[in-house]
């Protein structure tokens, strides 16, 4: 059994680039982030994708549109999966983070990037945990999936869902973020060989870093 499995952060959004919470909130690509997804693109469209699952919000689903855009040597149509939405901020979901601005608890904020264990969520919202739960569902699922034997497959989520995407891939279970949040169009390799799961690229830019004014918003 060997599958190749590409995941991908959207591209920016203003709500990114606002410094606000994007959970669930269903937002549209900026046009740097459609700049930004369509160069991802371009560096990736000698690989052949034999499917490609994107969350169902639009900022991910235009994400793997523009990528596939690009794509030369794939097919495949675009699946929908509500397991690897984003986050849910729950009655939070939009609100300004940054400080001095903030319109939600700065020590909630603190917890979720810095100690993401202990953050506790608002009403209607989720933890990390059960991010990392839901999210495991779906990539259990899909590496155990015979029919997925031999193929590379597009995996098109959000920054917090790919973490907890990659949360079984990771060496250091603790350290939730991996160091960091990845920016927007980040992209993450990883292998199932034989049972096992393995990086083989760790938050790759296919464009120029300066093009992208957000690092640090999901």
């Amino acid at each position: 059994m060997h599958i190749l499995l590409y995941f991908i952060r959207h591209g920016e959004t203003d709500l990114n680039v606002k410094g606000c919470l994007q959970g669930q909130i269903d937002t549209e690509l900026n046009e740097i982030g459609i700049r930004l997804a369509t160069l991802t693109g371009e560096g990736l469209r000698d690989v052949r994708f034999d499917r490609v699952i994107t969350s169902p919000l639009k900022r991910a689903c235009r994400t793997a549109e523009l990528i596939m855009e690009q794509n030369r040597v794939s097919h495949a149509d675009i699946e929908l999966d509500d397991r690897i939405m984003e986050i849910s901020f729950g009655e939070w979901d939009g609100r300004c983070c940054l400080a001095g601005q903030n319109e939600v608890p700065m020590a909630s904020v603190w917890s979720f990037y810095h100690d993401p264990w202990k953050y506790k969520a608002p009403p209607g919202g989720e933890t990390i945990r059960q991010v990392i739960d839901r999210t495991n569902g779906f990539l259990q699922e899909l590496i155990h999936d015979e029919a997925n034997d031999g193929k590379t497959i597009l995996i098109s989520t959000h920054g917090c869902a790919m973490r907890a995407l990659l949360h079984q891939v990771y060496e250091d279970k603790e350290d939730f973020w991996h160091g960091m949040l990845p920016k927007n169009c980040a992209v993450n390799v990883a292998s199932f060989t034989d049972g096992k799961l393995s990086l083989l690229e760790d938050d790759a830019l296919y464009y120029d870093e300066r093009l992208s004014h957000n690092w640090y918003s999901v």
